[in-house]
């Protein structure tokens, strides 16, 4: 469906995940080794942090292997924190207001999966959002109405229990709709300090997702490795699948489980929904 990942750490150049590792971001959109689909060519975006208060945003709807102005911005833009993400749809149009990440202020969003029945449900959980925050969806993705369910149910104050709301309304709303396992997801989301990550589906068979071990094990483990070399120690990476096949980099984060990750510490917690 989609493929992510959520740098925190040193800055470095977006183009150390997105396009330089052997498993990077945009060989996944070519062919990804652990997605429903192989190809994620529907379009991508990237959202990092920098001297605004607000994080910049570079989204397409062209296939990220064949964009030479993310080439250009990737190897140019430096951040301690970004989100990248090459889309495959689920059926909504492919256009530029469909990519993620998806910006709300000085929040990101992206997400991997979809909400079945989003057809049948999408009245209802559009007049479920904040109306002073309706006028801000620009496009049709049940991922961008999940993102403003998510701030209307309090996401800039409590980004855990907020999801944990939003996913609890989607699955009453398709109950009334007699929709069976509605949500699929893997959802990123930041504040430019901290990323929340999660893992779950309605019917336990969720999307993968991984996140990096400590580098500086990782450093002595593999001296030879250059790109270790650029990683502070508190750096960590969130990802769909992981970025190649160096042992013992990366560690799948369980089923119906959210992750927390800031200054270098992370914190895996149980998730359902409220």
């Amino acid at each position: 469906m989609c493929r992510w990942l959520a740098y925190s750490g040193s800055s470095v150049p977006i183009e150390a995940l997105v396009y330089r590792p052997e498993n990077s971001l945009v060989v996944q959109s070519l062919r990804a080794r652990m997605g429903a689909e192989p190809t994620n060519g529907d379009g991508f975006g990237v959202g990092w942090y920098g001297t605004a208060p607000t994080p910049g945003l570079f989204r397409s709807p062209a296939p990220a292997w064949n964009d030479l102005n993310l080439r250009e911005l990737a190897a140019q833009i430096s951040s301690p924190l970004y989100f990248a993400h090459v889309r495959a749809s689920s059926g909504t149009p492919v256009q530029q207001t469909n990519c993620h990440p998806f910006r709300h202020g000085q929040w990101l969003w992206m997400h991997n999966g979809r909400l079945a029945g989003f057809t049948a449900m999408k009245r209802d959980l559009l007049l479920a959002v904040d109306p002073e925050l309706f006028a801000t969806i620009e496009g049709s993705t049940d991922s961008e109405v999940f993102f403003h369910l998510a701030l209307t149910l309090g996401l800039t104050e409590d980004p855990p229990g907020a999801v944990a709301r939003a996913v609890g309304l989607i699955e009453g709303t398709a109950r009334r709709h007699g929709i069976p396992a509605p949500v699929q997801m893997t959802v990123a989301t930041t504040d430019g300090r901290t990323v929340w990550a999660f893992r779950y589906s309605s019917d336990g068979h969720s999307r993968t997702l991984f996140h990096s071990t400590d580098v500086s094990t990782l450093r002595h483990q593999h001296p030879e490795n250059p790109v270790l070399r650029q990683l502070s120690d508190e750096t960590r990476i969130v990802v769909s699948e992981p970025l190649g096949d160096l042992r013992g980099a990366w560690r799948e984060v369980p089923e119906s489980t959210s992750i927390t990750v800031r200054g270098g510490v992370e914190e895996l917690r149980p998730f359902a929904p409220a």
